[in-house]
């Protein structure tokens, strides 16, 4: 990065003592416009709602309706603790929100497993729409960088799949029908029972159109806070919706990767889309950093430290 950055300086007429990457991205950061920050961060705030409102739907049907403030306080309290640990998040949201509202723990994340398979079939969509719209432009980076075979990826799939399959039988052979009385097998039989009971209880939603209502919301929030951020940083101001939509479709991509919030790879990858439409390098990951401290460090800090202040007054006072 540095490399690009002294090339440009040279192209430009700057001499090299005079070229510092740090100072311009600190120059890139306070060229930001704090009102589209703004409004990012009340955007956040509003998927994480529906996000709660989603995760009521769910756990409806085993007869619990916990309080909103209590669902989007453990959600941001899970994100809170991913910016550490990636993936503990999930078992943080779902201690939280059984310390509060009095649900048996494995329930609580049967409802979040249906809540994950939710956001992998809604990235699925919007995957086909950034190809659908723009083709050329993801199937030609996808082409250009990808070094995995689509032979590799399906072997990679059936193994996997294999594998969860004799790990389920597994499960059934040796806890889930032994009659041991064994503490330890009894206490690990409850937890994958109570898992499984709300998992399928968390299929029984009353309101489909209602649960897909707020999945679609919770998507569309995300995809605006990446277009609204290109207002916020003039080297993407003039850049359109499609640019975000396959900005987001990379960052998205990023996040899944196993790192403390997307660290490192949502830069990576969303400075890469915006180099498909001819944002510089540097330009472009100034912009990814932009967004990601927005919402992964400063938002999630934020709101996750102010829930995790919050929650316990609240409570107390219920």
């Amino acid at each position: 990065m540095n490399d690009t950055h002294l090339a440009e300086c040279a192209e430009n007429g700057i001499p090299e003592s005079e070229c510092s990457l740090v100072d311009k991205l600190i120059e890139n950061f306070k060229s930001v416009k704090v009102f589209w920050i703004i409004v990012i961060c009340v955007i956040f705030m509003i998927s994480n709602i529906l996000r709660a409102l989603r995760w009521n739907q769910l756990l409806e049907p085993l007869g619990y309706k916990p309080k909103l403030f209590n669902g989007v306080g453990s959600i941001m309290l899970g994100y809170l603790t991913n910016m550490a640990i990636p993936r503990i998040g999930e078992i943080v949201r779902a201690g939280s929100l059984a310390k509060y509202e009095n649900i048996p723990t494995e329930k609580i994340f049967g409802t979040i497993v249906v809540d994950r398979i939710l956001d992998v079939i809604s990235l699925l969509l919007i995957i086909g729409l950034a190809f659908l719209f723009s083709y050329e432009h993801v199937g030609g980076y996808i082409s250009e960088n990808a070094n995995i075979s689509g032979y590799t990826l399906l072997i990679g799939f059936v193994v996997l799949v294999v594998l969860g399959l004799v790990s389920l039988w597994l499960v059934k052979k040796l806890i889930l029908d032994s009659t041991s009385e064994k503490p330890f097998v009894q206490k690990i039989k409850k937890l994958i029972l109570g898992f499984r009971d709300g998992l399928l209880a968390a299929l029984k939603v009353k309101n489909l159109t209602l649960l897909i209502f707020n999945s679609i919301g919770i998507w569309l929030m995300y995809y605006l806070m990446m277009y609204l951020c290109f207002f916020a940083y003039e080297p993407t101001s003039h850049l359109g919706p499609v640019a975000a939509l396959v900005a987001f479709v990379f960052g998205s991509l990023g996040m899944v990767i196993p790192s403390p919030g997307g660290m490192g790879s949502y830069q990576y990858l969303v400075g890469g889309a915006l180099e498909i439409y001819n944002i510089s390098k540097i330009d472009a990951f100034s912009f990814a950093n932009i967004i990601f401290f927005t919402i992964q460090i400063f938002c999630n800090i934020a709101f996750g430290i102010f829930f995790y202040l919050a929650m316990p007054f609240y409570n107390k006072k219920r």
